[in-house]
This record gives structure tokens, C-alpha cells and sequence, in this order.
């Protein structure tokens, strides 16, 4: 069994020797509600299920299932660097980055937007969970900041998230990242939201960040997993359900 032909591979600008795939739901083995590549082992599928689906991905990308940095996601702004001592132990964290081929960073989704960077030479690659909390609190910051290259030298390409249309947010949410930063009122709508609501953009908000940190070269993006229940798991529309994941890589 094999993911290939139903991943997502990110169309930008990286180095030849960098590598990234994002998941969608297809070619695993669970069951429903998460049927079937769920990668998510804190969702109550079957571990068994889940071991497997792991199994085939790191199978079908040539990754040893071992040096897939999978993390303890908890919507914050911790960053670990992954290395052969610790890639197997699941940090705490919402944000990963190495400099170690072979080590792949992965970051589960099911609605958050996943972000990957990969500097101009190819000597470092990162990923982050960017759900609204982990976004606004400076996760995107703190990855780039422990990257520790030029920012105008990183290309960063977002994955499927919870589109525009569908990521209705309360105002606490729009004056957390306005307080911020006054651009990113223009991210919020008031069109097709309840009374005192906001439609949210977080493939905008994303970008901001990023260029306002230098980072220029910002691709992906307008998958919407809310929207495409074919291809991708939703949290917001489905409740129980699988995760995605997103993983980078140096060759």
C-alpha cells in the first residue's frame, strides 16, 4: 500500500535536496470515523490503526518510522530541534526544525494550518502547527528565530487548513491578533458571520507574520478542509476524526 499518488506535494521554490509531503485521508487502514490514513494517535483510533498508517507513510516516502518527529501538539509556541538523540521521544511542542538528513518534522492537522520552512541552501528545514492560539502567541517567530538564518533567505509553503469561508471566530480572536498587529484587521470579515462574529483568514495571517519577519517567498495555500471532505480530515466539521500530517525533510 502506498500514499503517493493521494499526498500533496508543495509546488515552490525549495532546494533539490529538500523534501515535503502533506497527507491527505486517503490510503491508510482505520475505520470510520477516521477512516483511513489517520496519523493521529490521541484521537481513540485503534493504536494498532494508527501504527500501521505511520508504518506506510515512512514506508511509501523512504523515511525510516523512527526519525518521523512527531510531537505532543498543545497549541502553544515551544520549538525543539530534532536531532538523532531525541527525534523519537515526542516533545512537547508545536513546532519542529533539524538540520539532520533523513530526520523528517511532521506536524498533524485537521483544520490548523501547517506551515513548512526550508532556507535557500538547504542546510535547515522547520514545521509548525499554526492553529489561531499557537499563531497569535508567536510560534511562526519563535521557529524562524531557532532556524538561525537570514529570514529573507526561508521559503515557507502553507498546507490545507480551514479556508475563509469556513473559520468563523469570536471577537476575542480578531483583537488578540490586532493588538499585535493592527495589518491583520484585514484579515477579518464581518460577511456570512454571526452577529459580533468575524470570518477568519489564517492563510493570511500566516503570510503577515511571515513577511513581517522577512520571509518573502510565501506559497500553498486555499485548500480548504472544511470544505473538501473528500480529501481531507476536519476537526470543526466532523468533531471525532483522523489527522493529517505534514512533514518536511533534508535528502
Amino acid at each position: 500500500m502506498t500514499i503517493e499518488g493521494d499526498a500533496l506535494k508543495p509546488d515552490w521554490p525549495a532546494p533539490d535536496r529538500v523534501r515535503a509531503i502533506s497527507t491527505t485521508r486517503a490510503g491508510g487502514v482505520s475505520g470510520r470515523p477516521w477512516c483511513s490514513l489517520n496519523l493521529g494517535s490521541h484521537v481513540e483510533d485503534n493504536p494498532e490503526h494508527v501504527q500501521e498508517n505511520r508504518r506506510i507513510l515512512a514506508e511509501s516516502l523512504g523515511l525510516d518510522s523512527d526519525r518521523i518527529g512527531w510531537l505532543d501538539q498543545v497549541h502553544g509556541t515551544e520549538v525543539v530541534e530534532l536531532t538523532p538523540n531525541n527525534v523519537g521521544q515526542t516533545a512537547r511542542a508545536d513546532a519542529s526544525y533539524t538540520r539532520h538528513p533523513g530526520i523528517a518534522c511532521a506536524i498533524l492537522t485537521a483544520d490548523c494550518l501547517p506551515v513548512i520552512l526550508a532556507d535557500s541552501e538547504g542546510t535547515v528545514v522547520g514545521a509548525a502547527h499554526c492553529g489561531w492560539r499557537s499563531l497569535c502567541g508567536g510560534v511562526i517567530e519563535n521557529l524562524v528565530s531557532d532556524m538561525a538564518v537570514p529570514p529573507d533567505t526561508l521559503k515557507a509553503w502553507l498546507g490545507p487548513a480551514i479556508g475563509p469561508e469556513r473559520f468563523e471566530v469570536g471577537p476575542e480572536v480578531r483583537e488578540a491578533f490586532v493588538k499585535n498587529d493592527p495589518e491583520a484587521a484585514h484579515a477579518f470579515k464581518n460577511e456570512g458571520a454571526r452577529p459580533g462574529h468575524f470570518m477568519a483568514d489564517i492563510y493570511a495571517l500566516a503570510t503577515l507574520r511571515l513577511n513581517h519577519l522577512g520571509v518573502s517567498g510565501v506559497t500553498g495555500g486555499g485548500l480548504c478542509t472544511v470544505k473538501d471532505s473528500d480529501r481531507f480530515f476536519s476537526y470543526r466539521r466532523d468533531g471525532q476524526t483522523g489527522r493529517m500530517a505534514t512533514l518536511i525533510w533534508l535528502n
